[in-house]
């Protein structure tokens, strides 16, 4: 390549030459005492004259000028020297108009790069400006928002201390209040029974006293009678022996005086029978008067059992007022016993308000924190690109001053030949050089290959003979001096373009959130791992069916002796897409030893927690959709987990109401109607046949004893088995149905691990927990029974002997025969220990375990036999 580059248009370029005598273009040189012969060519016509001709050439291959002297021999006029030179001089003064023209266009690009440049360097400031204001503005924000999260904090707070002093007086209150109104209540029941009993009291005195006034007034008027009545009888009677007497005295003496007898015979005898007659009548009235003093012995009886009835009545009072006062007291007591608990719970809300306020403040400011975090990853990320922006614009505007001082050099160059062509001598007016492109002119004669050609240079090298045959022909010529001028303007400087790595750089980095193409990004990335995950699943397969003929085949249900049950939720877990979270957390779970994970209920549920199932074949519930929960099944398969579903077989809620507004027809798939309810579940008019078990009066119980619906829950299970993807069960509430069920329903749909929760009340006595659960124990025994063995069962008996035993009551923990006390001791194959679950602590707390007795019953039940459900 050459050192300068200039059009044809400039310099003669070979195998156009002309002569040209005394112009600043050409340089010539004559001799006085020699002529010399020229050639001249201007197209395909050759025109000779007696000159000294120089030549340019431009090699390719080392930079050189070289000069090539031609003589030629021919001799002409100088007339016709004169015409030519004059031709010649018109058209270098045209050649030095559009080389004129040429330099004010380089000049006016360089003009147009500087106001570029001008325009890249006030675009940068603009940027680097408008990135420190978004700074800035993005400080004050978070500014604002820590300080409006400082102060609802404290507004908090305060608000949680006043509610907590709110919370106290107001028990205090309450507690007053509820003195005030038990004394008063107390003293009211008090004085009204008191003054009952006196009223009873003074009524017994008064009709005590009003019989016995009768009583005395009775006897005393019947004796007095009788006596009356016995003197007045007496009387007569003395009357009649003294009449008699006499009359016996005159018959005697008319006897004896011999008077006739017979006549006083009679009259003694009629006054005998008058005497007799006056005695019937008295015996008749002592008879009536005894009958009446019988009477009045009756009637003081009366009166006595009266009065003694009186006297138990008021025992009877008095026994009431002491019960009704002992009752008092108990209630009393209940109320405080209430009223403290009410205060304990008021002091727990509180607490738990506190908790949650201070959890909900945490999340907050970790949310807080995290924004922040993200805001300064934004701007970290807006200065890297601001960076890389500005690195681009130094790099263009590099490039850009680099082509510009290359085109001024060029122009430079071309300033200083046409200087040094004007300040040659006279005396060298008949030599001419004249500067051509090597072979350009050879190969093309067409402008625009030409100037391809000079600017991006030749497709191929010049071969090596080429070079050497140009230099054996080319004289050595001293080197060309240059001016200071080109000495400054000859020194480049090569573009400093990026390197590979950094243009390649982009190819290497992850795609972040907000990129354009994340989601295809992602959506490559999960097909990838289905891949892998197919990938291993038919591995395993494979490899588990070469080893098949060397296992021992395991009863549906019981599994292998060695698993290590997860649960993998709670009460709560509804509120959050948990299988999305549940499917990250496996690698994590099969790390830490555990072979199985028990799901929360798949199916649609009234309730949100999915123990109220509707349509069992829908399996969007809220927990998240079916493909999030085959995608965390599959998620657990990749780590050798086995996924346990939890099913509910027992109840069954309802989707449509019958004509008398019950709700007992149920829709989807399995559109039951009241016939496979239980006839004796009193909320839900079933017409099936009556329970094997208890009633669940929530909802609708199901009545297992039907055919059809035996038959629609065992293509349920293994539809859940083989289309969706679970391995096991964990069956809800089994004391509402007969074990015997099922058994056909595990020998059905062959899972490889089954438990049922048999959650029955232990034996109490006098308030504390009994030391011999054995009926307990043994009622879930049965119910394993009942499944021919193919399930297991929840070690309840276990978890309510830990509550005690721990508590410094380890004698708890073994039976009379030297065995654990719960059903570990009798059948460990199929007892599966746990300390909580979502029905004992998380939020509900039904029977939670002692907080501080974790750690010992966790090392109790793992080193005990049993299935532990940690």
């Amino acid at each position: 390549m050459g050192a300068a580059l200039l059009p044809d248009a400039a310099f003669g370029i070979f195998p156009r030459f002309f002569n040209v005598p005394r112009h600043p273009l050409i340089c010539r040189t004559t001799s006085a005492t020699s002529v010399r012969k020229r050639n001249f060519f201007f197209g395909d016509k050759r025109i000779s004259k007696s000159s000294l001709i120089v030549l340019s050439h431009l090699n390719d291959s080392d930079d050189k000028l070289t000069d090539v002297v031609v003589d030629q021999d021919d001799v002409i006029g100088i007339e016709d020297e004169l015409v030519v030179t004059k031709k010649a001089l018109s058209e270098a003064q045209h050649r030095q108009e559009i080389i004129e023209k040429e330099r004010d266009q380089l000049l006016e690009e360089l003009a147009r790069s500087e106001a570029k440049k001008q325009e890249y360097i006030t675009t940068i400031l603009h940027d680097k400006e408008v990135a420190i204001s978004e700074l800035e503005a993005a400080k004050t924000l978070f500014q604002k928002k820590l300080e409006d999260s400082v102060e609802e904090k404290f507004n908090l707070e305060s608000k949680l201390v006043l509610a907590k002093q709110d919370a106290v007086d107001l028990a205090v209150q309450v507690e007053k209040l509820a003195e005030v109104a038990f004394q008063q209540a107390t003293s009211h029941i008090l004085e009204d029974a008191q003054l009952r009993i006196s009223s009873a009291e003074t009524t017994a005195a008064e009709a005590a006293h009003l019989i016995e006034n009768q009583i005395k007034d009775a006897i005393e008027g019947t004796i007095s009678s009788i006596v009356e009545k016995s003197n007045h009888a007496i009387e007569r009677a003395l009357v009649v022996a003294e009449k008699a007497e006499e009359l016996a005295k005159k018959s005697t003496e008319t006897f004896i005086d011999g008077t006739s007898p017979f006549t006083e015979i009679a009259a003694v005898e009629a006054e005998n029978i008058k005497l007799q007659g006056i005695i019937i009548d008295i015996e008749s009235e002592l008879m009536m008067a005894r009958s009446q003093a019988d009477k009045l012995k009756l009637e003081l009886e009366n009166t006595r059992q009266q009065l003694q009835a009186f006297e138990q009545r008021a025992n009877d009072a008095e026994k009431a007022l002491l019960d009704f006062q002992e009752s008092s007291r108990e209630n009393i007591l209940q109320r405080e016993e209430e009223m403290k608990s009410m205060l304990e719970k008021v002091k727990k809300d509180v607490a738990d308000r506190t908790k949650a306020i201070s959890k909900a403040f945490k999340a907050d400011l970790k949310n807080i924190k995290a924004t922040v975090e993200a805001a300064k990853e934004v701007v970290h990320c807006k200065d890297y690109a601001y960076l890389r922006r500005c690195e681009a614009l130094q790099r263009s505007l590099k490039s850009s001053e680099d082509a510009v001082k290359m085109w001024r050099q060029r122009a430079e160059m071309a300033e200083s030949l046409l200087l040094k062509e004007r300040l040659q001598d006279e005396g060298d007016a008949d030599s001419i050089y004249v500067v051509n492109g090597g072979r350009i002119d050879l190969l093309t004669d067409v402008d625009s290959q030409k100037w391809k050609l000079l600017s991006d240079g030749p497709r191929r090298e010049i071969p090596q003979w080429m070079a050497r045959r140009i230099n054996a022909v080319s004289p050595k010529f001293p080197p060309k001096k240059i001016d200071v001028a080109e000495a400054l303007t000859s020194k480049f400087r090569s573009l400093e373009l990026p390197t590979v790595d950094e243009v390649w750089s982009i190819a290497r980095e992850k795609p972040k959130e907000g990129d354009a193409l994340i989601e295809h990004v992602y959506e490559r990335e999960t097909i990838e791992k289905k891949r892998k995950a197919l990938e291993r699943a038919l591995h395993r397969k494979t490899i588990q069916w070469q080893r098949a003929p060397e296992q021992t085949k395991l009863e549906p249900g019981t599994g292998t002796g060695r698993e290590i049950v997860f649960q993998g939720f709670n009460w709560e877990s509804w509120r959050r897409r948990w299988y999305l979270e549940l499917a990250a957390k496996t690698a994590d779970l099969s790390n830490c030893g555990v072979t199985a994970v028990w799901l929360p209920p798949p199916t649609e549920s009234v309730a949100p927690q999915g123990y109220m199932p509707s349509d069992l074949y829908n399996l969007n519930s809220s927990y998240g959709s079916v493909e999030e929960l085959k995608y965390c099944i599959e998620e657990m398969h990749s780590q050798d987990l086995l996924a346990l579903g939890d099913v509910v077989l027992n109840h069954r809620c309802a989707q449509k109401q019958s004509p008398n507004g019950v709700w007992n027809i149920f829709g989807g798939k399995l559109a039951w109607g009241p016939e496979a309810i239980v006839c004796d579940d009193p909320n839900f008019q079933g017409r099936g046949n009556p329970s094997s078990g208890d009633i669940f009066h929530a909802a609708p119980n199901v009545d297992h004893s039907q055919d059809f619906v035996r038959k629609d829950i065992k293509e349920w299970l293994n539809w859940l088995r083989n289309d969706i993807g679970f391995d096991g069960w964990r069956l809800d509430f089994v004391r509402g149905f007969s074990g015997t069920y099922v058994k056909e329903y595990i020998e059905a749909s062959t899972p490889v691990f089954a438990i049922g929760e048999y959650w029955d009340s232990l034996g109490y006595e006098h308030g504390s927990l009994c030391y011999n659960q054995d009926a307990h124990r043994q009622r879930i025994i049965n119910w394993i029974n009942a499944t021919g063995g193919t399930s297991s069962a929840f070690d309840m008996t276990t978890k309510g002997i830990l509550h005690s035993a721990l508590h410094n009551e380890y004698w708890r923990l073994i039976d009379p025969q030297g065995k654990p006390t719960g059903v570990m001791g009798w059948w460990a194959s199929r007892a599966v220990t746990f300390l909580e679950n979502h029905d004992t602590g998380s939020t509900q707390g039904h029977w939670p375990f002692p907080r501080d007795k974790l750690m010992q019953g966790y090392a109790y039940i793992l080193t005990h036999p049993g299935t532990v459900s940690p």
